[in-house]
């Protein structure tokens, strides 16, 4: 632990940090994940990068309904990743630990999809 308490992690450089291509994704159609207790599909506009479609663990705390049209950070340039329910080409960014405390990360008014995090 640090100084202020917190649980230190490894430090990485800014190199590292600028090979994550974090996007303003736009969440275009939320859809039941059948026999999954925790994961929605998320279909996502990110603009001039196109659509992704990205299962996220989020089922407890947002409803399919609430989630139509919100505005969240991804993951564009994470490696997708075969699932039992599909392929996930991203991740979206939350805090939180877990089931019905999970927040996801969003922008302010403004930000459009595709538009670059940095």
């Amino acid at each position: 632990m640090n100084s202020k308490g917190s649980t230190m992690v490894e430090e990485i450089t800014i190199d590292d940090f600028l090979k994550i291509d974090l996007r303003i994704a736009k969440i275009k159609a939320a859809l039941e994940v059948p026999d999954a207790d925790k994961l929605v599909q998320l279909v996502l506009d990110v603009g001039e990068c196109g659509e992704k479609t990205v299962f996220a663990g989020i089922k407890s705390a947002y409803s399919i309904e609430e989630l139509n049209g919100k505005f969240v950070v991804l993951v564009n340039n994470l490696k997708p990743r075969k699932m039992k329910f599909g392929l996930s080409e991203g991740m979206i960014l939350a805090a939180g630990p877990g089931g019905a405390e999970v927040f996801m990360i969003s922008s302010d008014n403004g930000a459009h999809p595709g538009m670059r995090v940095k």
